[in-house]
């Protein structure tokens, strides 16, 4: 087959040499970049304070139980303020005494002075460590913007360094496709940062949502090219998802989908395709079509189980801060999470028995996870979403362009 799937024509743009150097040269800068700005934030999130005095202090509440908005949550945090508004106090609740308190509920505690400087406030007399910790989480939060800019050079870099080591194997399209994606990703972690949710600090959430990105858009383009790799890439991209669902505590038909389905197909597929290579190309694997009559079946199973496992998931009495106890919006992101798994099981089937309909599968798997990652406030994942839309058409179009010559070339054979 001359029509190369994973070999870049050397005289292409991207592998020219002023491109090649200037994706050294960036890829250089965004890591020193990166280096640089943890390390500034690592010394600062580290740095101790001593105190140097303290006193006692009372505290009123300072929202009410609707503008917190916690529903059924293991740790309910309630800001409290001295009088004048100097000093503030944070207590972690439990949901059952969280909904006992009575508005403008009012407490006595002890504030801490320290070198820096700054204040600390406490419902009790803290002990040592308690200080250093609340130091190290203020000195965490104070630096959030360079850690957020620090993963997203650190993202950006390495898209760089992999598009310079292995670029010769990728088209122009795909390299610009995939650094634009990475770029993008990066830009939007930096100005929409994320909240903490569920006791987990923002940061570590959108560095999973960083890692998740990296690691899906690697993936879709390693499958656009027909090659088996793009399923241990997926075993990456399985264990990121897991984690995030358990942090956010959200999307448990997806977890499930993923830990008894997605990992084990990963394995059997990157077997199955290394044993259907291409004739003329080993790197590439032999694909197909499928017939109506199995596409309608495929259809009905997904309506059926969206149908199923969102009631069941809907009954869930599920702890989570994403949705402001908001349930409504609860149910519907539980149908449209059933919906995904299922679609998500017959991507996983189609890409294991190499049929293209597995794209069509990918388009409509991305624009459903698009609309619950609008309704979760998840933006920054809405690049990767987009990158899915773009390549999965891009994927579609080789394969069929694949097929296509394989089934004229048959045609010829027979013919002579």
């Amino acid at each position: 087959m001359s029509d190369a799937n994973t070999q870049q024509p050397r005289g292409g743009f991207m592998q020219s040499p002023a491109a090649v150097t200037a994706k050294k040269i960036l890829a250089i800068l965004l890591a020193a970049g990166t280096i640089v700005l943890i390390t500034l934030s690592l010394v600062r999130i580290l740095e101790s304070a001593e105190v140097e005095g303290h006193f006692p202090a009372h505290f009123i509440r300072v929202t009410e139980a609707g503008e917190e908005e916690y529903e059924d949550e293991t740790v309910c945090p309630v800001e409290y303020a001295t009088e004048d508004g100097k000093y503030t106090c944070t207590v972690d609740y439990s949901f059952e005494e969280w909904e006992a308190l009575p508005s403008g509920h009012e407490i006595d505690g002890v504030v801490y002075l320290l070198s820096d400087g700054r204040a600390l406030g406490f419902d009790h007399e803290a002990k040592d460590a308690e200080i250093r910790a609340a130091v190290r989480d203020a000195n965490t939060d104070e630096n959030r913007g360079p850690l957020s800019i620090s993963m997203a050079l650190a993202l950006m870099a390495v898209s760089f360094i992999l598009m310079v080591l292995w670029g010769r194997f990728f088209t122009d399209y795909e390299q610009i496709w995939f650094l634009s994606i990475m770029v993008l990703a990066g830009v939007i972690s930096i100005l929409a940062p994320e909240e903490d949710m569920n006791g987990v600090k923002g940061i570590y959430i959108m560095a999973l949502y960083l890692l998740d990105t990296f690691l899906n858009i690697l993936c879709e383009l390693l499958i656009s090219k027909q090659s088996k790799w793009n399923f241990i890439v997926s075993v990456f991209v399985e264990i990121t998802e897991i984690v995030m669902c358990i942090v956010l505590a959200y999307r448990f038909a997806t977890l499930a989908t993923t830990l008894f389905f997605w990992l084990p197909i990963d394995i059997i597929s990157f077997i199955n395709w290394h044993k259907h290579p291409d004739r003329q190309e080993e790197e590439l694997t032999k694909v197909r079509k499928l017939s109506g009559k199995t596409k309608a079946l495929i259809l009905t199973a997904i309506a059926v189980w969206t149908v199923v496992v969102g009631w069941l998931l809907s009954g869930l009495n599920i702890n989570t801060d994403l949705f402001g106890g908001n349930a409504t919006l609860e149910t519907l992101v539980a149908y449209l999470d059933a919906c995904v798994s299922a679609v998500a099981v017959v991507n996983g089937v189609l890409i294991f028995l190499r049929y293209q309909e597995q794209w069509l599968a990918w388009i409509v798997d991305a624009v459903i996870e698009g609309v619950i990652n609008i309704l979760s406030g998840q933006y920054v994942l809405l690049v990767l979403k987009a990158g899915y839309l773009m390549n999965s058409t891009y994927g579609y179009i080789k394969w069929r362009r694949y097929i296509r010559t394989h089934e004229q070339e048959k045609q010829n054979l027979l013919s002579l």
